[in-house]
């Protein structure tokens, strides 16, 4: 213990003794729990242990003072803490390695702490072995309360000590028993667990992918998969059936808080199967995590919604359906108007109870919020007593429209309205912002939604080249009702497709695939892919499909993103051990960093100086 002095036996048979040895364990009662240096884990301890000895390892969460030579040290691991009675324990620091075996005693009724798993019990005749010393931690690591606020750069940079503190902990653990519960739950289900390759060719269709360069090629190149959906599909022409794989996936793109460079998902496929199987296996998944965390089920059945019904009531595709708030539809009601403004494809208005006290202040930042996303402005009016108004956008209204607009709105006296007009998508899009900005509660209130949103349009949008653009990826089977009308009328075509979400958050994306080579070219021909271009770009993945390709579809979802709702955090860096910042840098081993020119020689590959 440099420079300090060794701890000493102080009061007989209560002692504080420095080892460099491994301790032999007593026998444990939990034996599939606890083994070799300890008998017991500290947060497992309770009533019914009164009178065992036990042996405990951890860190010293905190050491009081309690008396001349006794002191009160709180013994922290992974399942919690517990008060350990010390005689002589002055050396010991906060966060020293100690193994501590003492006798469980309960505590005396003025002494119960009923803030701890615990506090009904402490370890007293302890005999303290100092296993390692510690220097002082860069940030505190106990989190009775939740934790300090901490830099987040700061807890990354030193994340095996932010991974020390309760709530990190947890998170560890509820997201192991989310796998544990996907696992068993598709296992059950007849799914086959398969490994598909990390190094896969470059699909540039798709996200920006992360690319490998080849030493054994030069100038030829791997890429990191986005998702194994190439793999998992030939899986099917193989005869796999039912795959699954908790698969980490890796895509180039600006980091958000449900987003990182590597993530990790359930990716499953299934044969011989209608959307509605696939909907009922991940459904049963999903549940299933959610009970192993929660204890109960949020629902016996996951409800459905089709896309047209989310963006009109919701203007989202990812709705939030644990608040109100909803679209309220007002085109019809200015048919006829005189007003420029009302006089465009679509009219709608969100009402919000009670918002005649929000302030003009607010109303203008939520302005400047809509204009940041594209939208002109945000009418308003507040309504008050006896149908009177008051708000800039009712001037533009005539007698006949306001009364009527109160009537489709339900508003009453106290309540505020906001208004957007202009073309459908963007009026949609930006009130649906907003609903959220009024009105989402943080992700841990309000209960577990999960709904299914279905039937999304085949395509939405066109490219430059004037085809139409693909809204899931174009090998998404289209509505059997709708096969008709493909080259007729391609935007009213709804896919097979279906979306997973949860409070808001979009868990992930499946559909039914094209598995005829007919109808997969007839789609190519609407995206301007001639046969030859088919086979050029995707032939390595279209000619398995000669040799019979059974119907089929799948789905996957984000694992790193249902783990942290259910922990109930905003943030998916909060249940991952050791991710990126938002920058995408690791500050904890400074990734990215550079290679030597000797790596570089034996890749081929030079580096361009960064452009002006």
């Amino acid at each position: 213990m440099a420079g300090r002095r060794p701890a000493k036996s102080i009061g007989g048979s209560l002692a504080v003794r420095e080892t460099g040895q491994m301790p032999e364990a007593t026998s444990s009662s939990r034996p599939d729990r606890a083994r070799g240096m300890r008998t017991d884990y500290c947060g497992e301890l309770g009533l019914n242990d009164v009178g065992r000895s036990v042996s405990l390892c951890g860190w010293v969460a905190r050491r009081r003072e309690h008396g001349e030579h006794l002191a009160f040290v709180d013994l922290r691991d992974r399942s919690g803490l517990i008060q350990c009675v010390v005689d002589g324990a002055a050396d010991l620091r906060n966060e020293y390695v100690i193994r501590v075996t003492g006798t469980v005693v309960a505590r005396t009724a003025d002494t119960i702490n009923t803030e701890l798993p615990t506090g009904q019990i402490e370890l007293k005749e302890c005999v303290v072995e100092v296993l390692n010393i510690a220097e002082p931690p860069v940030f505190p690591i106990a989190d009775r309360d939740g934790g300090p606020t901490v830099d987040e750069n700061l807890r990354l940079k030193h994340r095996y000590l932010d991974l020390r503190r309760d709530r990190m902990q947890r998170n560890l653990r509820i997201r192991s028993r989310v796998n544990a519960a996907i696992r068993n739950t598709m296992d059950s289900q007849g799914f086959t667990e398969v490994e598909t390759p990390m190094l896969m060719p470059s699909t540039p269709e798709g996200a920006r992918e992360f690319v490998v360069p080849s030493r054994l090629t030069p100038g030829a190149f791997y890429a990191l998969p986005q998702s194994p959906q190439l793999f998992k599909q030939l899986l099917m022409v193989a005869g796999a059936d039912r795959y699954y794989q908790i698969a980490r996936c890796m895509r180039d793109e600006d980091l958000r808080a449900d987003r990182q460079f590597e993530f990790v998902q359930l990716d499953a496929e299934m044969s011989f199967v209608t959307q509605d199987d696939v909907l009922e296996c991940i459904s049963e998944a999903v549940l299933a995590a959610a009970e192993a965390i929660t204890g109960s089920r949020p629902c016996e059945v996951i409800p459905r919604m089709t896309w047209t019904e989310a963006m009109e009531r919701y203007g989202s595709d990812k709705p939030d359906i644990r608040f109100g708030l909803e679209l309220i539809e007002l085109t019809d009601v200015f048919a006829k108007t005189e007003a420029k403004v009302f006089q465009t494809q679509s009219v709608k208005a969100i009402r919000v109870p009670g918002g005649a006290e929000m302030t003009r202040n607010r109303i203008d930042g939520l302005t400047d919020y809509v204009k940041r996303m594209g939208a002109k402005g945000l009418a308003w009016f507040k309504v008050k007593e006896a149908g009177e108004v008051d708000g800039p956008v009712a001037k533009f209204m005539t007698a006949d429209e306001l009364s009527a607009v109160l009537a489709r709105t339900e508003a009453v006296a106290g309540d505020l309205l906001f208004f957007q007009a202009g073309d459908l998508d963007p009026v949609r899009t930006v009130l649906g912002q907003l609903r959220n900005e009024l009105g989402r509660p943080p992700i841990n209130e309000g209960g577990l939604h999960f709904l299914w949103i279905t039937e999304f349009p085949l395509f939405h949008g066109t490219k430059d080249d004037g085809t139409p653009a693909p809204a899931h990826h174009a090998f998404t089977h289209p509505h059997v009702a709708d096969v008709d009308k493909l080259e007729t009328d391609p935007f009213g075509v709804r896919a097979q497709a279906y979306d997973l979400t949860l409070n808001g958050w979009e868990l992930g994306s499946g559909s039914i695939r094209i598995h005829k080579p007919e109808l997969q070219q007839r789609i190519f021909n609407l995206l301007g892919i001639s046969p030859e271009d088919a086979q050029r770009r995707f032939g390595f993945f279209l000619n398995p499909f000669k040799y019979g390709a059974p119907p089929h579809g799948g789905f996957a979802f984000g694992i790193d993103r249902l783990a942290a709702i259910l922990a109930g955090e905003e943030n998916i860096r909060e249940i991952i051990a050791f991710p990126k910042t938002q920058s995408g840098l690791d500050p904890m081993t400074n990734a990215p960093t550079t290679i030597t020119d000797k790596q570089l020689n034996e890749l081929g590959l030079r580096v361009l100086p960064p452009k002006a």
